[in-house]
């Protein structure tokens, strides 16, 4: 992957102010590019995208993703070369508690960012960001593959699945489009993470407390990452799409085999890590709104086409993540940080 392929690019990124969105946006930044982020107004007091100091290096646009007014005049205006869409409700448990907001971000959101792209001939690579979440959950041992059935179960899970066949049908019907990628990634950690019922943030909250992490489903098996390994690989995407087309299509991108671990084996590698007494308990919860008990990705598409890899495994994914909140926690440079974390993550990949 070459990042000066960035560099004066005119990049548009959707859901720039959540999680994901301010590390990609960083990232961009840093290798030079020109970037302009579409999101709603955060309506928490903290939000990595407020700790980042990112804000002053892009031009910043406040507007709901169901605006298509206020969305289509920003893609005219900005004239954007690439579009990364991450906007979106991303936790499982608020989709159950409104259903029709999950539906209509999630599904009225990418239909209006596909419109704008059909209308924007400036644009030449999209990256669709959905999630491992979107298949027909059988519970199988073996990973999910890019050809399996489209089924989510929940609110969120199914708008995501929804949002992808959406994207399919734009693809098929309109010759005029640029290459389109959907990226199906796994539950992504990092420093920074700020959301409810996450529960890499369930643990700092309670660490940094000296409370016990409370854990509902300890014996759920996910494919955790560190939230650097799906962005590079949305940025590596992007890239080559822009100038092969014919590589535009859906891609998982998970961790390897041996860091499909629990969510108790993951709380536990975190109290290791920060230390200090940090201890959880099992809470699971009788009645609980469903979610998946097993959930696997097969990447070998993503590493049979672009030569991709993991390369972090999940002892790193927590240790960065421990270092990052002990820095917040004190007050530290968390803008240093980010970068630093992001220069080290290319060394490894690059």
């Amino acid at each position: 992957m070459d990042m000066s392929f960035y560099k004066g690019k005119r990049v548009l990124v959707t859901g720039h102010t959540g999680f994901k969105g301010t590390w990609l946006t960083k990232i961009l930044v840093n290798a030079g590019a020109e970037v302009l982020g579409y999101s709603r107004c955060s309506e928490k007091e903290q939000s990595l995208f407020a700790l980042s100091g990112v804000e002053k290096q892009i031009t910043h646009i406040k507007g709901e993703i169901q605006d298509y007014d206020k969305l289509e005049r920003t893609f005219r205006d900005f004239q954007p070369e690439i579009v990364f869409h991450l906007a979106a409700q991303p936790i499982v448990r608020k989709g159950y508690q409104d259903p029709l907001e999950t539906y209509g971000t999630n599904i009225i959101g990418t239909l209006d960012v596909l419109e704008c792209v059909r209308q924007t001939p400036s644009v030449k690579s999209v990256v669709i960001i959905t999630t491992d979440k979107v298949y027909r959950n059988n519970e199988w041992s073996w990973g999910y593959r890019e050809n399996d059935i489209l089924d989510g179960f929940d609110p969120y899970s199914n708008s995501k699945s929804c949002a992808e066949l959406v994207t399919a049908s734009y693809k098929r019907s309109f010759t005029n489009l640029p290459p389109i990628s959907a990226a199906r990634a796994g539950n992504v950690i990092g420093g920074g993470d700020f959301a409810t019922d996450r529960i890499i943030p369930d643990c700092v909250r309670a660490a940094s407390k000296g409370k016990p992490i409370i854990v509902r489903n300890p014996y759920s098996v996910r494919p955790f990452q560190h939230v650097l390994e799906p962005l590079f690989a949305y940025l590596l995407i992007a890239e080559k799409q822009y100038s092969d087309p014919v590589l535009a299509g859906c891609y998982n991108i998970g961790p390897e085999e041996a860091d499909c671990v629990t969510t108790g084996q993951l709380v536990s590698l975190f109290c290791e890590k920060w230390g200090e007494g940090a201890r959880w308990i099992d809470k699971s919860e009788l009645g609980a709104p469903h979610e998946a008990g097993l959930l696997k990705l097969d990447c070998s598409l993503m590493k049979r086409t672009f030569g991709w890899q993991p390369k972090w495994s999940i002892e790193k994914a927590v240790e960065q993540v421990v270092s990052f909140e002990k820095l917040r926690l004190a007050g530290g440079d968390l803008s240093a940080e980010m970068d630093a974390e992001i220069k080290a993550y290319q060394e490894k990949a690059f």
